[in-house]
């Protein structure tokens, strides 16, 4: 028995189960989500309206969600597992129907009190039901070509309705989350060696098929592939977004411009600059230094959420954490690698940095599962 466990042996449930909480990973959680309230208060011209504000007021009723989610113990959320992704596929179905409309694409339920983007609770319910069937599932069964294919249509059933909507990026992040939890349970390494083998042969036939018979995209979506490898190519069109994300980012140097000294933001000159484009904001105002000290906090919320999960025994609280753990990593190596034109700009925030209600609330309701599952871990 630890030193904690001893001392708080006789302290009522409700306290000891917050002494156990894992409290590096809530201290990162407000470092990162500070800077993302200082980025807003310089993009607006220091106003805390219209972003600042509504953002920190969210992430107060992020973290009491976060809190009240970690005081339920881990096998409750096992048990609504099923029912939780079950009502994120409702709600991506209801989008279809009854969605609202913003910037040409179909994404958002209005409820009266907030819009809701039903596509970011399905990154976290997916991860539960996949953890959760594999908890159920006997280990000699993982790799079965029957008890393969479930998960893998239980994965791309929300990505399809993602996709259609459209939203390439998210439908990325609910197939390389959804694939690693399979990865993590122990599925054989041959299913994914065909997978990738195959998605090789087709980028491969997309390139050599250009300008024949046989050409397999429209000419406009060639010239999108262009642009992406070359954004000189349309500097004022579809390559305007990176050309500018990457003047910000080179002007901030070392140690940047200085708070609020960004002239791409104050400018205008880069768009989207209080959500997915933020991290280059920061990075021109801060410079390196700035941007390499984001990273690391993000790395150590990852750090610690693997951790957790190598020490606890419970096979649906491991699964659950490192999926969840993954998702949120490739929720801000996305957004780095798009803006920074390593990757194609598709859409993705930067996790509690980027303005946005829906990502941040479901994004720390999902470390509220990392917290019970940490909390009621066997000791």
């Amino acid at each position: 028995m630890s030193y904690l466990e001893y001392n708080t042996k006789y302290v009522p449930t409700g306290l000891r189960k917050i002494l156990h909480l894992n409290w590096p990973i809530i201290m990162l959680l407000i470092a990162v989500a500070s800077a993302g309230f200082l980025m807003l208060y310089s993009v607006a011209g220091g106003s805390t309206t219209p972003w600042a504000e509504p953002q920190f007021k969210r992430f107060i009723l992020g973290i009491c969600l976060m809190l009240v989610v970690a005081m339920v113990p881990i096998w409750f959320w096992r048990n609504m597992a099923f029912v939780a992704y079950g009502g994120s596929l409702l709600l991506l179905l209801g989008v279809e129907f009854f969605g609202e409309v913003r910037m040409g694409a179909q994404r958002w339920i209005d409820l009266g009190f907030m819009r809701l983007q039903p596509s970011e609770l399905t990154k976290i319910t997916l991860v539960m039901f996949l953890a959760a069937y594999y908890d159920w599932l006997p280990n000699k069964k993982t790799s079965h070509p029957l008890w393969v294919a479930l998960p893998v249509l239980f994965i791309l059933a929300p990505t399809m309705l993602v996709l259609s909507q459209p939203d390439l990026g998210t439908a990325l992040l609910l197939l390389f989350g959804g694939a690693t939890v399979m990865f993590l349970a122990g599925v054989h390494w041959a299913y994914f060696g065909t997978v990738v083998s195959l998605g090789v042969g087709a980028i491969v036939a997309v390139f050599q098929s250009r300008g024949t018979t046989w050409q397999l995209l429209k000419d406009y979506q060639y010239r999108r592939i262009d642009t992406f490898l070359d954004p000189a190519n349309d500097p004022l069109g579809a390559g305007y977004h990176i050309t500018q994300a990457k003047i910000a980012l080179g002007s901030g140097g070392w140690t940047g411009r200085g708070f609020m000294q960004g002239t791409q933001s104050r400018l205008n000159f880069l768009p989207e600059k209080h959500t997915d484009f933020i991290f280059t904001t920061l990075a021109e105002e801060f410079g390196f230094v700035g941007a390499i000290t984001l990273l690391t906090l993000y790395l150590l919320i990852v750090f610690f959420c693997v951790a957790s999960a190598l020490s606890n025994r419970d096979r649906f609280a491991a699964l659950l954490t490192l999926g969840i753990a993954t998702t949120f990593f490739l929720f801000f190596a996305v957004n780095m690698a798009m803006v920074t034109g390593l990757a194609p700009v598709v859409g993705v925030p930067l996790p509690l940095v980027s303005y946005g209600g829906s990502a941040m609330l479901v994004l720390l309701v999902a470390f509220g599962l990392v917290q019970s599952a940490h909390v009621h871990r066997p000791r």
